[in-house]
């Protein structure tokens, strides 16, 4: 019998979150608000929160945010953002 595995998305660790966060704190603390923004916004958004999100502001508001949107996807599907 052959199995057949899909490929899942890589998460990221918590090492890695926490690791962005300093270094955007940092940028913060310089002065540097986009870079502080820029590398927040490559920290994926839990999908309890993207869930809570869509149902408040809307699809829209994702398709423009810039946010990494990754987590949510791997755990709801990728059509869930076109329901």
């Amino acid at each position: 019998m052959t199995q057949v595995f899909k490929k899942t998305p890589a998460i990221m660790t918590l090492d890695e979150k926490l690791a962005i966060s300093n270094r955007a704190i940092k940028l913060k603390q310089a002065g540097d608000r986009e870079g502080y923004e820029r590398l927040m916004r490559q920290i994926p958004v839990p999908p309890y929160l993207v869930k809570a999100l869509k149902e408040t502001v809307g699809l829209e508001y994702f398709k423009d945010s810039g946010w990494d949107l990754s987590e949510a996807e791997a755990e709801f599907g990728h059509s869930w953002f076109n329901k």
